[in-house]
């Protein structure tokens, strides 16, 4: 087969699975499942071959045409696809293997495992899209299967709202994103990826910083960038596995992956605004982390500053070239961000996902209690997990040796070499990462445990802890360049590299800001009940939990008070106006007249003597001549 049929068929396989789940085995839980783990064991061996083979190749099918103007559909496949499909494939195969052990006993494990495999399927279309229109229908078809995932337990309340907090969150992203796209067309005549590579640096010069900011509301939507975050920590509502396959991986990295896609059309202005966006939510998101007593939403807050770490590394990694082309010197943006933006986006999945599922392992083994201040002890209960997730804990934090500590390191030194507030934001926000991440550490498997759930707790089968020990591997040497290289291609020499007295005050850095995180988070939290941070410091720790509900609270205010009765408004007009006079005209007015009559009778005394009164003020002006 050609490589482009082996892209198709990676596209086809989760396709196929999610349909033959739907359509005839709703009831067969088992059996749907090991068909959609199947079905992502071949995306996976398929990723594989595609990113081993080294050929890199396009094709495009016209889907519809309107005059002049045709939308095609079609795939585009080169070394960022080919990265890219990697990660999601055997990312997203090994949190399948683990959901095998993990939902082994859920009645729903049918829709469960279907809305995974139309996930993936969603997840590689937009890997493999070859134009802006492309990607877009995938992009929605992703938010819809998110919404289904995290709505798994939807006879919870609080797994309800979540999953329509997160739907609503990112349609308002994705406006963004599609007015961009219409933009683009407008600008081009083109949405295609390739095309628009070309013309872009020739019409660098009549780009508006609002074309790409435009496009990067989409990115803030699916990557939970501030002001767009709210959605991702509520939707730890939905089991582990998803929290693990969207918020590590797929879902959240599709926003930094799509802009590493449209790099050609970024300009100064708006990379700044991104590079300013990125570093805001990172320190905001650390912050919010400190405060948090369930583990899964401590390593959501995590995902969501580890996003914004991303963010500003494409902001500040790329820069400004100036060209002579047609007579005229053009400046245009030469994409070193996107090496070292894709570099801890691929560390980030292998940690992440080890994070997300080495806590599902706690919760499991714990009979479901995820309240970190309930658990305790469970290093010599659960061995096998306890050492894997530490090795994630010193992965994130940026241990030397480890993946983490190399992407963290290109991302510092790009910081560094170009804006030394967000170097500085940034240093703060890696000290923060290794406070909050070795609080949880600490407080989960050290001492004693403190709660039955804790004190019975057991080590996970082999279906769980073996995509554990893989993902591991992976968090310990997916930073090395004789692994990373092979994966990355030509994306690996576009990650920068300090050298001389940079390369020292960079390690530097590095170590200091893991150090203190670390000592200061294993001397102030003991083995207790209670928040080491709340007691010592009840105002700070109030603080902190304020900062982290204030969005939910302006956004619920302003849902409230502003939004609902405009509705309301808009609905009073319709119903007056519009269907009543407009549409029905007389006999509108008529029955509008008699709703007006008969409010005035409503069996109440009071009501008729205060109807009598006012008549006979009426009556009295029009006779003393007021009227």
């Amino acid at each position: 087969m050609s490589m482009l049929t082996h892209a198709v068929l990676t596209l086809l396989l989760p396709l196929a699975s999610a349909a033959l789940i739907a359509l005839f085995l709703r009831r067969q839980g088992a059996l749907a499942s090991w068909i959609s783990t199947a079905a992502a064991g071949g995306v996976a061996a398929l990723s594989l071959i595609l990113l081993q083979h080294g050929e890199r190749v396009t094709g495009s099918l016209e889907w519809l045409r309107f005059g002049d103007f045709s939308v095609s559909l079609g795939f585009k496949f080169d070394d960022l696809a080919a990265l890219m499909l990697f990660v999601v494939g055997w990312v997203g195969f090994l949190i399948h293997v683990f959901s095998l052990g993990y939902m082994h006993d859920d009645a729903a494990k049918a829709r469960f495992f279907g809305g995974l495999s139309i996930f993936m399927f969603s997840m590689i279309g937009i890997v493999l899209a070859d134009s802006l229109f492309m990607i877009f229908i995938f992009w929605e078809l992703v938010g819809f299967s998110s919404w289904l995932l995290i709505n798994h337990y939807h006879e919870k309340q609080s797994a309800a709202d979540a999953s329509k907090k997160a739907f609503i969150v990112n349609r308002v992203g994705d406006f963004g994103f599609l007015l961009g796209i219409v933009w683009c067309y407008w600008q081009f005549g083109t949405t295609d990826l390739t095309a628009l590579a070309k013309l872009a640096p020739a019409h660098a010069g009549a780009i508006s910083a609002g074309l790409p900011l435009l496009l990067f509301c989409g990115a803030m939507g699916k990557s939970a960038q501030m002001p767009l975050h709210v959605w991702l920590p509520d939707a730890m509502e939905g089991p582990t596995p998803v929290s693990a396959l969207i918020h590590a991986a797929t879902m959240v990295a599709a926003g930094i992956y799509m802009l590493c896609r449209i790099n050609f059309l970024m300009v100064p202005d708006a990379l700044n605004a991104i590079a300013c966006v990125g570093t805001i939510t990172a320190v905001y998101a650390a912050l919010c982390a400190v405060v948090q007593r369930d583990i899964k939403k401590v390593l959501a807050y995590s995902t969501l500053s580890q996003l914004g770490y991303m963010v500003a590394a494409f902001g500040l990694g790329s820069r400004t070239v100036t060209s002579h082309m047609g007579g005229i010197n053009v400046d245009w943006i030469v994409p070193a961000g996107v090496g070292a933006a894709m570099f801890h986006l691929t560390t980030h999945a292998f940690f992440k996902a080890l994070l997300f599922l080495g806590s599902g392992s706690v919760i499991h083994g714990c009979h479901h209690e995820q309240d970190i201040f309930r658990m305790g002890g469970l290093r010599g209960k659960m061995p096998l997990t306890f050492l894997t997730f530490t090795l994630g804990v010193a992965a994130i934090i940026g241990v030397p040796f480890l993946a983490g500590f190399f992407s963290k390191d290109a991302i510092l030194y790009l910081a560094y070499r170009n804006n030394t507030a967000i170097f500085a934001l940034l240093a703060f926000t890696a000290v923060l990462t290794s406070f909050y991440m070795v609080r949880m550490w600490k407080i989960v498997f050290f001492g004693e445990a403190r709660s039955e759930s804790a004190g019975h707790a057991h080590e996970s089968g082999l279906v769980m802890t073996l995509p554990l020990m893989l993902l591991a591997g992976l968090s310990v040497t997916g930073g090395y360049a004789s692994i990373y290289g092979r994966l990355a291609g030509s994306l690996a020499h576009l990650i920068p590299v300090a050298h001389g007295a940079d390369h020292t005050i960079i390690l530097a850095t590095s170590l200091a800001v893991t150090v203190i995180g670390a000592a200061a988070a294993w001397f102030l939290y003991p083995a207790a009940k209670d928040d080491a941070l709340e007691v010592k410091s009840g105002a700070l720790f109030g603080r902190l939990v304020q900062l982290k509900e204030s969005f939910d609270s302006v956004y619920d205010y302003y849902v409230a008070k502003v939004q609902q009765r405009f509705a309301m408004l808009l609905n009073f007009l319709e119903q007056i106006f519009l269907a009543g006079l407009i549409i029905r005209g007389l006999a509108g007015l008529v029955g509008l007249a008699g709703l007006g009559a008969r409010a005035l009778h409503v069996g109440s005394l009071h009501a008729y003597v205060y109807w009598f009164l006012l008549g006979t003020v009426l009556l009295w002006a029009f006779a003393t001549g007021l009227f």
